[in-house]
């Protein structure tokens, strides 16, 4: 297996975590590649009931990598104007072919949530079937103040319209026990038990036949795309790359050039959340 996810196999279950700590498991093209090379792995083979998906290190996932981003984004454009429909087709390699490949897997997946969940990384998670985090991660989508737009547009099926527009018209991050309060996850625990917890409730669903397993997600995922699933992806993700060449986008990517962390924090400091303090969503 790659080196950028691990994998292994328990009673039922695959355990499959992003390795890349050094970058927080920043999405890059040979993560996504990883990864899903590791699902159809464990889809395939008949001795895995539940996928479990997890981040090494400090945190699940800390969104795309912005500095890989921002270098590619200039260097795919150069002086040429913007293509909307180029740019929505490069971007569905990410959500169709890989956060979507979560939610079609006909094996249910239980992300286990630490640290931070943010940007892209949050699209791992929702696309999941199941939640189970830490009391003090924080997840959530900072792109929403600037160079991006939730492209599975999962927020507001998971959370509701009001809820959906709290997070995204901040950025604001939830922690661990709001994520359960707010229905977004099934259960949280203290970060030291979390692994535990985690394969506890992946070997508690595999308790289930497969095939029985099959039908209950997806009687459950048909609700959603009924409501307008995949129309919704077409216009997150179109507004992503809106978002990205924005006066303001264009500026973060130019600053992300020079500096990524100083230009996050900049992004970051007015709200004091993320890598500038403990705000979240409830006590914001």
């Amino acid at each position: 297996m790659a080196d950028t996810v691990l994998a292994e196999r328990e009673d039922g279950v695959a355990t499959l975590t992003l390795n890349r700590p050094e970058r927080l498991n920043a999405i890059s093209p040979e993560l996504v590649v990883d990864l899903r090379a590791a699902l159809d792995a464990a889809i395939a083979d008949d001795d895995v009931r539940v996928i479990r998906l997890r981040g090494a290190g400090r945190s699940f996932c800390a969104g795309y990598d912005i500095g890989w981003g921002s270098e590619s984004m200039v260097a795919a454009e150069g002086d040429r104007p913007w293509d909307p429909m180029a740019d929505l087709r490069n971007m569905n390699r990410f959500v169709q072919d890989t956060y979507m490949a979560l939610w079609r897997s006909p094996k249910p997946v239980v992300a286990q949530v630490h640290g931070f969940c943010v940007g892209g990384g949050t699209d791992f998670a929702l696309c999941s079937d199941l939640i189970v985090c830490a009391e003090d991660c924080r997840i959530g989508y900072p792109p929403a103040r600037v160079w991006g737009s939730p492209t599975t547009a999962m927020w507001t099926y998971r959370l509701g319209l009001e809820r959906s527009k709290r997070v995204l018209l901040t950025g604001d991050p939830l922690d661990g026990r709001t994520a359960v309060d707010w229905g977004l996850a099934s259960e949280c625990a203290p970060a030291d038990e979390l692994d535990a917890a985690g394969l506890r409730l992946a070997k508690r669903v595999a308790l289930l036949p497969a095939n029985q397993l099959h039908m209950m997600k997806l009687l459950v995922n048909q609700v959603i795309e009924q409501m307008g699933l995949a129309t919704t992806q077409v216009i997150g993700t179109l507004l992503d790359g809106a978002a990205r060449h924005t006066p303001e986008g264009v500026d973060f990517t130019r600053r992300a050039m020079q500096d990524v962390r100083g230009t996050v924090a900049a992004r970051d400091a007015p709200f004091g959340d993320y890598g500038q303090g403990p705000g979240t969503a409830r006590g914001s």
